[in-house]
């Protein structure tokens, strides 16, 4: 069975976020508005996405 994969789209800047808040969004393979990344489902990138909640978009 295939793993669930996450869609993560950013759709805010990341200008007045604060630097670890702009980290976690180039993990997630992320920097400009409007670009999509898959992302497998597990732990790791769900709190990824949870501390940059406000600039993204997850379809899943």
């Amino acid at each position: 069975m295939a793993a669930k994969k996450l869609r993560i789209t950013q759709q805010r800047s990341s200008n007045g976020a604060n630097p670890r808040q702009r980290d976690t969004l180039r993990s997630l393979g992320l920097g400009r508005i409007g670009r999509s990344v898959e992302r497998p489902d597990d732990p790791t990138v769900r709190g990824a996405i949870e501390a940059v909640r406000h600039l993204v978009k997850v379809d899943g």
